[in-house]
């Protein structure tokens, strides 16, 4: 059964052990964010703050509650000490059956509402969240939604918003995203407001489908379905024609404005590092929010991973690539992006391999990954979720000559945000391209290649069916 709304999951975690609740006192400015910051380094629970300074009773603040590979087991039903790989099977074999939503009369998120003159966003405990950030942010694990309004096609993304002042925020979404792509396309021409809605708070499995890369045209709603193996409830904001999650904590409804920008950041990047400094962002005029009573507002205390982030754009970045070099017939097995890697970093395997595949899959993830800057290519004898066998496989496959490709990133196309690159690259956004072939060449003969020194390859069948039949005899777990 899938959970509906973010109360029963935190309940969920709760009994998991996955879950603290916090209930001394606590500010908004930074110790909040700091207390989940640390417990996100300790790989500890997630942090429901609920008593917040300054704010009355029953308000509280969420931090880290996908931040964990277990937290995404419980949140699609399995056992919270499932392994990484069952994980992303059962993730990528619910994909495959979309679930369309369903539209409801009203829900828990329409308890309250605030409009026009009434709004007033410093009512909620938004959290400034690290030292030398640029303001308070709303929205961080957040939905984004917004539409084509030629199409009817309804996008969901995971953007941050800063607030500006009590009725604005401001926003990061690049002209690249596909808020961003609507947004110039088809409202700045026209010299028109675009309506968006930013949910708060909703199940754990629609803020995951809005970490992902799915394709133009393509509703994620109906994926957050084929996750939860059950239609999304969805209700009709009050100031536009979006539909909302109904049983979202905070539904903020407004319009991104086409002829206004303002400051927006510093923040502490998703990378680990605060690199950027304060830009132009895109205005959002706040017209409505609708909130349930005792509201939770859901926070990422962003930094070096492990963190919701960094988890939930590890697996999707990883399925949706997989998916993507599958359809021009590129033999992959597998692909893993780890979590550590902040999806600059990905393992790919194959069922063969070579320098001409390495490039072409490299080419592929470059296309739409500015980040993903380092590419590991291994054999299928490899598992890309077992950072032991591909740090060896980088180790003695890939030739420090022949098996390291350097490239070039033409100007415009790397990720300002990546720490190591200069102050010059990231401003023109350039930079460089990693890919390391740490697979047989083809043109080897098969009986050259060396024999793997492993259980499953150097000894008979019978030697290993004996030992695995008295396993337990030899007194071993």
């Amino acid at each position: 059964m899938a959970f509906n709304e973010m109360r029963q999951f935190c309940e969920a975690l709760e009994r998991t052990g996955d879950l603290v609740r916090i209930k001394k006192e606590v500010d908004w400015e930074l110790e909040a964010a700091a207390i989940s910051r640390r417990s996100l380094e300790t790989i500890g629970p997630a942090t429901l703050f609920e008593k917040i300074k300054d704010y009355p009773p029953g308000y509280r603040i969420l931090g880290g509650v996908q931040a964990t590979y277990r937290r995404v087991a419980v949140s699609l039903g399995m056992p919270p000490d499932s392994p990484i790989p069952a994980i992303y099977r059962e993730y990528e074999e619910r994909e495959q059956t979309p679930v369309k939503p369903v539209i409801v009369k009203t829900g828990p998120c329409k308890e309250n509402i605030m409009v026009g003159k009434d709004v007033d966003l410093f009512s909620f405990p938004a959290p400034l969240i690290h030292d030398g950030d640029g303001g308070r942010y709303m929205g961080t694990w957040d939905v984004v939604i917004n539409q084509d309004p030629d199409s009817g096609w309804t996008n969901w993304g995971m953007y941050r918003f800063m607030i500006y002042n009590r009725d604005s925020l401001t926003g990061d979404p690049s002209f690249a995203s596909q808020l961003g792509f609507i947004f110039k396309e088809k409202f700045i021409p026209k010299k028109k407001s675009m309506p968006v809605a930013i949910v708060i708070g909703a199940d754990p499995l629609c803020h995951m489908v809005a970490t992902a890369g799915y394709g133009i045209g393509v509703d994620e709603v109906d994926y957050a379905g084929a996750l939860r193996k059950e239609p999304v409830e969805l209700v009709k904001a009050e100031t536009s024609n979006l539909l909302v999650p109904a049983r979202a904590e905070i539904v903020v409804e407004g319009e991104i404005l086409p002829d206004v920008i303002a400051a927006e950041g510093p923040f502490g990047e998703y990378p680990g590092y605060r690199t950027g400094k304060s830009r132009t962002g895109l205005v959002c005029k706040v017209k409505a929010v609708t909130y349930r009573s005792n509201p939770i507002l859901t926070m990422i205390s962003l930094g070096v991973p492990l963190d919701d982030s960094s988890v939930a754009a590890a697996l999707t970045a990883s399925i949706s690539l997989k998916r993507r070099l599958k359809r021009p017939g590129i033999p992959v097995t597998n692909v893993y992006a780890p979590a550590e890697g902040v999806t600059h970093l990905v393992v790919v395997g194959v069922k063969s391999g070579g320098r001409n595949v390495a490039k072409q899959i490299a080419d592929i993830i470059t296309a739409r990954r500015a980040a993903m800057n380092k590419i590991v290519v291994v054999d299928e004898d490899v598992d890309v979720f077992n950072m032991m066998q591909v740090i060896h496989a980088l180790s003695v496959k890939c030739h420090p000559l022949r098996g390291i490709i350097l490239d070039e990133v033409p100007a415009g196309k790397a990720n300002e945000l990546t720490p190591c690159y200069s102050l010059e690259e990231r401003t023109h956004k350039t930079g460089g391209l990693a890919i390391f072939d740490a697979t047989w060449p083809p043109e080897w003969p098969k009986e050259t290649l060396p024999i793997k020194s492993s259980f499953s390859d150097i000894y008979p069948a019978e030697i290993k069916e004996k030992v695995l039949r008295n396993w337990k005899e030899y007194g071993l777990k």
